[in-house]
C-alpha cells in the first residue's frame, strides 16, 4: 500500500520564500513567493498525497507539527539557509509521531546528505537529486537498499545508495499545475514584476550554461537542457486558461527557456492562437528573429540576469555573455515592446568598489522595466563555493539576518561584507530614485489602482528592509 505522504515546505521567518522553486532562500524586499513546484511535481505521482506551503499559507510549527501527526512520510524540502531550523521542525513532527519516516530533500542535502543525517536520527532519509521517482519508491515502501539516490542510517555509518540519475522523459511527469489546484492557493503566491495572479510552470529542467554560481544546474537538474514536448506544454497552458481564468500570467521558470532556441521559436508559433500572457527566462544573448515571434506569442517580459556591468567579473563567472551582447539584445527587447526585468548580482569573484560602479552605471544604461539586486551567495556543491573555501573568502556565521533577510557570507581582503550588502542599498537608490523611473511608477499607480495599492505596499517593505540590514551592518562594524 502506498503511504500516506505528506510534503512539506517548512515554516520558517515571516515571509520567508524559501520553498523547492526558490533560487535563492531569503525573505525579500519586498513580498514574494514562488511555488513548491519541485514537491508538487512529486505530489503528483503519489496518490492520496499532500503539499503544505507554510510560509506561503501562513503556517507556524504547532499547525504544522499538529497536521504532519498521521503523515507516515514526511518530505520536507530544505536548504544551506535553513537546514537547522528545519531540522528542528522535523524534531517536533518526529516527537509527535514517532512511527513518521523523515525525508529530506534539496540541493544542501543532496551534496552534503550527512549534514541531515546525524547520529540524533531526527532524520530517516535523504532524497539527492531530482527526487521525484525515488520519494514515489520511498512512498510505494520499496525496501531503502533498492531505492536509488538516497542515503540513510544504517547502525552507526551512512549509506550512500547510487545516484539515480536524470528524468528523461519529462512528459511522462503529471501536470503540476493539477498539484496547485488540489493544494494550494493560488493567490497567496506573488512576484513583484509579474501580473498578479501567476502561475509558475517549467517547460525543462537543467542549464548548458556553466556560471559558477547557479544552483541547481551544479546541485540538482545538470548542465543537460532536458524538455517537455511543446504539445505537452500547450496541453498544460490549455488545463490553466480552463481552471484559472482569473490568472493574468504564466511564467516560465526553466533555468533558461531559451536555451534551445528552435524549439522556443516552435513554442512561439503554437502559443499563439490561445491568447494567454507569459513570460520567462532568458540569457542576454538571443537573436532578434527569435525574440519577435515569441512576442507575436503573446511574451510580456524577459527574467535577464545581467549579473554584473564589469566584463573581467563575467569572465570570472563563466557568464558567457559580454557587456556589448547585453546590449544589443536589451535593445532589440526594448524596440519590441518586450519588457525586462534585470537581475544583478553583487560580490562576485573579481568584485571592488570600482566594479560594483560598474555595474551600476551599465544597470542604469539598459534601464530594465524593474530589477533585483542580490548579494552573491556561494552554495556547497558550487564552483563558487569551491572558490571561496579554497581563498578563504567565506565568512562564518548565517546566511540570513534574524528577520530572515539576505546576508553576505563572502568577505574580500579588500571588501568586507557589510560594505557589500550596504551597497545593495545604494544600488537600489540610485536606479530608482531617479526622476524618470519615479514618474513612471506614479504614471502606472495613477492608471490602475490595483498597482497603486500594490506599490505603496512594496515601497513600505522595501524601506523597512533597507533599514533592517543597515542595524545589521552597524552591529556588525
Amino acid at each position: 500500500m502506498m503511504k500516506k505522504t505528506l510534503l512539506l515546505n517548512p515554516p520558517c521567518f515571516d515571509q520567508f520564500d524559501g520553498g523547492a522553486g526558490s533560487r535563492y532562500q531569503a525573505r525579500r524586499e519586498v513580498r514574494s513567493f514562488w511555488y513548491p513546484t519541485w514537491l508538487c511535481y512529486t505530489a503528483g505521482l503519489i496518490p492520496g498525497s499532500k503539499v503544505v506551503d507554510a510560509p506561503a499559507q501562513g503556517l507556524q510549527i504547532d499547525e504544522v507539527v499538529s497536521l504532519a501527526g498521521d503523515y507516515e512520510l514526511v518530505v520536507m524540502y530544505t536548504n544551506t539557509p535553513t537546514l537547522s531550523i528545519d531540522r528542528e521542525t522535523a524534531k517536533k513532527i518526529k516527537a509527535a509521531n514517532p512511527e513518521s519516516v523523515i525525508c529530506f530533500v534539496g540541493p544542501h542535502v543532496t551534496i552534503q546528505p550527512e549534514d541531515a543525517l546525524r547520529e540524533d536520527r531526527i532524520v530517516d532519509i535523504v532524497a539527492r537529486g531530482e527526487f521525484d521517482i525515488t520519494v514515489k519508491e520511498l512512498a510505494e515502501g520499496k525496501a531503502l537498499q533498492e531505492v536509488k539516490g538516497i542515503s540513510y542510517l544504517n547502525g552507526s555509518g551512512v549509506v550512500h545508495n547510487a545516484d539515480r540519475g536524470f528524468t528523461t522523459d519529462l512528459d511522462s511527469l503529471p501536470f503540476v499545475t493539477k498539484i496547485y489546484e488540489r493544494d494550494l492557493n493560488y493567490k497567496d503566491y506573488e512576484i513583484p514584476y509579474l501580473r498578479y495572479p501567476y502561475l509558475s510552470i517549467y517547460s525543462g529542467r537543467g542549464c548548458p550554461s556553466q556560471c559558477i554560481y547557479c544552483l541547481w544546474p551544479q546541485t540538482m537538474m545538470g548542465h543537460q537542457y532536458r524538455v517537455r514536448s511543446v504539445d505537452n506544454v500547450i496541453r498544460e497552458l490549455m488545463y490553466c486558461k480552463e481552471r484559472f481564468p482569473e490568472v493574468k500570467e504564466i511564467f516560465f521558470d526553466d533555468d533558461t527557456f531559451t536555451a534551445n532556441r528552435k524549439r522556443v521559436q516552435e513554442f512561439s508559433r503554437k502559443v499563439k492562437d490561445l491568447g494567454i500572457t507569459w513570460s520567462a527566462t532568458s540569457r542576454a544573448n538571443l537573436d532578434r528573429e527569435t525574440l519577435q515571434q515569441m512576442k507575436e506569442g503573446g511574451l510580456r517580459l524577459l527574467v535577464v540576469g545581467y549579473e554584473s556591468g564589469n566584463d573581467e567579473i563575467l569572465k570570472n563567472v563563466k557568464k558567457g555573455i559580454t557587456i556589448d551582447q547585453a546590449k544589443r539584445f536589451t535593445g532589440e527587447c526594448k524596440s519590441l515592446g518586450i519588457q525586462i526585468h534585470g537581475t544583478f548580482m553583487l560580490g562576485l569573484p573579481g568584485e571592488n568598489r570600482s566594479s560594483m560602479e560598474d555595474t551600476i552605471r551599465f544597470a542604469i544604461e539598459m534601464d530594465p522595466d524593474t530589477m533585483q539586486v542580490s548579494i552573491a551567495s556561494p552554495y556547497p556543491g558550487t564552483e563558487f563555493y569551491d572558490y571561496c573555501e579554497k581563498n578563504g573568502y567565506l565568512k562564518t556565521g548565517t546566511m540570513l539576518s534574524s528577520s530572515g533577510h539576505q546576508l553576505c557570507n563572502i568577505e574580500y581582503p579588500d571588501l568586507p561584507a557589510e560594505e557589500i550588502i550596504l551597497w545593495t542599498e545604494k544600488f537600489y537608490k540610485k536606479f530608482y530614485f531617479r526622476p524618470r523611473i519615479i514618474l513612471r511608477i506614479v504614471k502606472k499607480m495613477l492608471q490602475d489602482p490595483v498597482e497603486r495599492k500594490r506599490r505603496l505596499r512594496e515601497g513600505r517593505q522595501f524601506f523597512k528592509t533597507m533599514r533592517s540590514r543597515r542595524k545589521y551592518t552597524k552591529k556588525s562594524c
